[in-house]
């Protein structure tokens, strides 16, 4: 056989290898997993990957960074994963999202949040998002009045209703707005308290109850995701009926939760990574919107307060828990 034979042959093997077998020829890339604290929606996100033909471990690898519900470490956090050299940084919260923005305009980022993103100026606009971020919006701050709502029709004679609000998010002035416009409409007053530490929290809800300031409203927070639980026992200890964004937080005592569906969130967030590792641009991506929502309620926790949730409600429930 002669040396250029020889050659064409390694070629022509080279290229009847499977997808799989040239991808560990080459570097593998590496997912930047940007989060608060918990990884719940990690499998929806692996879903999403998988839908693009994308395996952990023969076609990429997961790195996790966490703040571990300290805040005050993003910075560092996010300049670590950049540094890494990622090939794409998924980034959990609005919060995370700018700030690797603000630190990289090469790397990729995939984000999930709730606020409008142009509002915000993580995209230029929803369709044409622009330069190296897009994502998934789970619309947590647009459903703020809905929220409200809901523990209005649990508590209808309630004349006022209390909200935490996290001064650190970026959708602050958003969830303020939000919330008053939805008040004026039902015709009660709403008391906006802010904490943004543990220690604020339970001040917050302390005080709630001992001015009588009625049902809660909880704010979308990623702080305050790494939170639910005690958020729950909070609000039990002082028997005050309250709405959060995630299930965590009825499942750990709380009265109801409400929100956009985290699982397609992080699925469409799957997808659109995989998109990405195969070449795709973030600007050519639109932001997408999840339309799912997923209402889930404690019973048990409505018979402590002594509180007659409607069967309607009940009967639009994703999840009663019992």
């Amino acid at each position: 056989m002669t040396r250029r034979a020889f050659i064409t042959g390694l070629g022509a093997t080279a290229a009847m290898l499977p997808y799989a077998a040239r991808a560990q020829q080459r570097a593998m890339p590496v997912i930047g997993y940007l989060t608060g604290a918990s990884m719940t929606g990690e499998a929806g996100f692996k879903q999403g990957l998988q839908e693009t033909g994308l395996i952990e471990g023969r076609d990429f690898q997961l790195e996790h960074r966490s703040t571990a519900g300290q805040m005050d470490r993003l910075p560092a956090v996010v300049a670590e994963v950049v540094a890494r050299r990622v090939s794409v940084i998924l980034a959990v919260s609005d919060s995370f999202a700018l700030a690797a923005k603000a630190a990289t305009t090469a790397i990729p980022i995939v984000y999930i949040g709730g606020n409008d993103p142009v509002r915000i100026g993580l995209v230029s606009s929803l369709s044409n998002p622009g330069g190296n971020v897009t994502g998934v919006t789970v619309l947590n701050v647009e459903i703020a009045a809905k929220r409200l709502q809901l523990l209005n029709e649990v508590i209808p004679t309630a004349a006022t209703i209390a909200a935490i609000l996290d001064p650190a998010t970026p959708n602050l002035e958003i969830d303020t707005e939000s919330l008053l416009a939805a008040a004026k409409a039902l015709g009660v007053q709403v008391h906006i308290l802010r904490a943004g530490t543990s220690a604020e929290i339970s001040a917050a809800i302390e005080t709630i109850g001992q001015r009588r300031l009625g049902p809660v409203v909880v704010g979308p927070s990623p702080f305050f995701n790494t939170q639910g639980k005690q958020l729950a026992a909070h609000m039990v200890r002082h028997s005050l009926p309250a709405i959060f964004q995630t299930r965590e937080f009825a499942a750990a005592g709380g009265l109801v939760s409400y929100g956009g569906s985290l699982l397609d969130g992080y699925r469409i967030a799957g997808t659109y990574t995989g998109r990405i590792l195969k070449g795709e641009k973030p600007a050519n991506l639109p932001v997408q919107q999840v339309s799912k929502f997923e209402l889930f309620i404690n019973l048990n926790t409505a018979k402590a307060l002594g509180l007659n949730v409607p069967p309607t409600l009940l009967g639009r429930a994703d999840e009663v828990i019992e």
